[in-house]
């Protein structure tokens, strides 16, 4: 055989090596970095995590494509806010730390994210983090590998399998913080109920604040601390604050109750990933080399210069063929994988029981989803509002321009 086709078998084993890695995981159990030092109370900042956006298609072939289980999915992304904002409440950097059902202007600092893909193996976020001025902190995708001994019942249940993705979201927040002002906090605070202001009594409150050409808001005055509008805007805001601290309750419980089953799960799911991939570079891998082999041995007789077959260049081309077969036999494999990959899952609630809160002497009975309800106590809050005043109540504004 020709030097050229031994440089290409040489190749093509280079190849197939270069396919094989090895990782080492390990339970991330280091907690979140923490201020030096304590803040005054006036820059602790508020902080609201929104519910994720689950990120399931609507075509049922593409959610069979990805891996997806849609119940699960959506139950994950009530779970990892949750989770969040434990570990950034337990930190200390921050004022109150709220699962919020949407963004609101309620809080200073809003983080939204989107699971990119989830399973017990491995876990891959986009989540961004802005402030009531408008001002981007930083929006970067997380991504963690879980390690088999995450799911050993002795590991405690505030320690998440993906514990590094929250820890390095805690720490970026912490590090942005860090690089601002005690002028530019205070400015963010001021923002954020200015904003909230305007969402009631838009007429009262318009010229607070202007839009800059990059979108951020810019305060160009401040109402007197005495203003009896900022003092009834302020009593709405700690009725919303009220019903999202109401809800916390149903977060915590649906946290509680979604543990068992969803670590059950991620278990589950950890094996059927590992071997899934396993399967598919395996495929992949025999796919490669019985390619090789089959050129290889057709340039072997090629190059022959006796004119009978060449037994070594045959024998290339037979191991070739069975190679190929058995990647075919590795493919299907992988994807009865797929189908047992899909088929374990959890049901979630779609729906929370309605919510009671008492609102000035009247007990308020809420009813629907989280967003319903959330959307019925804005309207009851604006009904609130200008009852005090004395006023008709006008039509609500457009939520699309909020």
């Amino acid at each position: 055989m020709s030097s050229r086709v031994l440089l290409f078998f040489a190749s093509a084993i280079w190849l197939l090596a270069g396919c094989v890695t090895h990782e080492v995981r390990t339970v991330d159990m280091t907690p979140p970095a923490v201020m030096e030092v304590a803040q005054p109370e006036d820059e602790l900042l508020d902080v609201g995590i929104a519910i994720f956006d689950p990120n399931v298609p609507e075509s049922y072939d593409e959610q069979v494509a990805q891996l997806i289980q849609p119940d699960v999915r959506r139950a994950e992304a009530n779970y990892i806010p949750y989770f969040a904002k434990n570990l950034l409440q337990s930190t200390g950097n921050w004022g109150a730390v709220r699962v919020i059902p949407r963004r609101t202007h309620a809080v200073d600092v809003v983080v939204s994210g989107k699971i990119l893909h989830s399973d017990g193996e491995s876990l891959e976020i986009q989540a961004s983090v802005n402030d009531a001025t408008g001002r981007t902190w930083f929006s970067k995708s997380y991504e963690s590998l879980a390690s088999k001994y995450a799911y050993d019942p002795t590991v405690p249940a505030d320690v998440d399998p993906f514990q590094s993705i929250y820890k390095d979201l805690a720490n970026d927040m912490l590090d942005y913080r860090k690089s601002l002002s005690r002028e530019q906090v205070l400015e963010i605070r001021t923002t954020a109920e200015m904003k909230f202001a305007q969402e009631f009594a838009p007429d009262a409150f318009a010229d607070y604040l202007v839009s800059s050409e990059d979108g951020e808001a810019e305060i160009r005055r401040l109402p007197a601390q005495n203003d009896p509008n900022l003092a009834r805007v302020r009593k709405v805001r700690e009725r919303e604050y009220l019903f999202i601290d109401t809800l916390d309750e149903y977060y915590e419980g649906f946290h509680r109750s979604m543990y068992p089953p969803y670590q059950s799960w991620r278990k589950a799911t950890y094996e059927e990933a590992i071997t899934y991939k396993q399967l598919r570079e395996q495929a992949r891998s025999r796919l490669i080399g019985g390619t090789v082999a089959i050129v290889g041995g057709v340039a072997a007789m090629a190059e022959s210069s006796d004119s009978t077959v060449d037994t070594g260049a045959l024998v290339s081309i037979i191991g070739g063929a069975v190679t190929l077969k058995s990647a075919i036999a590795k493919r299907a494999e992988a994807e009865i994988q797929a189908e047992m990959l899909q088929e374990v899952g959890i049901a979630a609630e779609a729906e929370i029981m309605p919510h009671t809160i008492e609102l000035e002497n009247q007990v308020i009975r809420l009813q629907g989803t989280v967003d319903e309800q959330y959307d019925e106590l804005r309207l009851i809050l604006r009904d609130l509002y200008f009852a005090d005043l004395g006023l008709p109540v006008p039509e609500p504004p457009d939520p699309e321009t909020q």
